[in-house]
């Protein structure tokens, strides 16, 4: 065999081995699936809270509406942000709220 034919078939080798080495511990080989995995999960849980609190502000703007005010809603938030609150009355705090 002449050199330039060993040169050629060594250099195709060592790309193949590169090639190899990448897809088996490279940024998207096999070994990072499981972490890839991992975030994906952690980013999903994620959307779903912040899809929740969309929901949760949704609502809340919906309530709010200037042509059709909740009247319990806007009672509450004038006197939770007010803290307005007649002598005679007692405030009971609920967790969870």
């Amino acid at each position: 065999m002449r050199l330039k034919d060993r040169v050629a078939q060594l250099g195709a080798l060592t790309v193949l081995l590169v090639l190899g080495g990448l897809a088996l511990a490279g940024p998207y080989g096999l070994l990072e699936w499981g972490e890839n995995k991992a975030v994906l999960d952690q980013r999903a849980a994620r959307i779903a809270q912040l899809e929740a609190q969309r929901d949760e502000y949704r609502n809340l703007n919906q309530r709010l509406d200037p042509q059709r005010v909740d009247p319990d809603l806007a009672t509450e938030l004038v006197r939770r942000n007010l803290n307005v609150v007649h002598p005679d009355e007692y405030i009971i705090e609920l967790e969870g709220d």
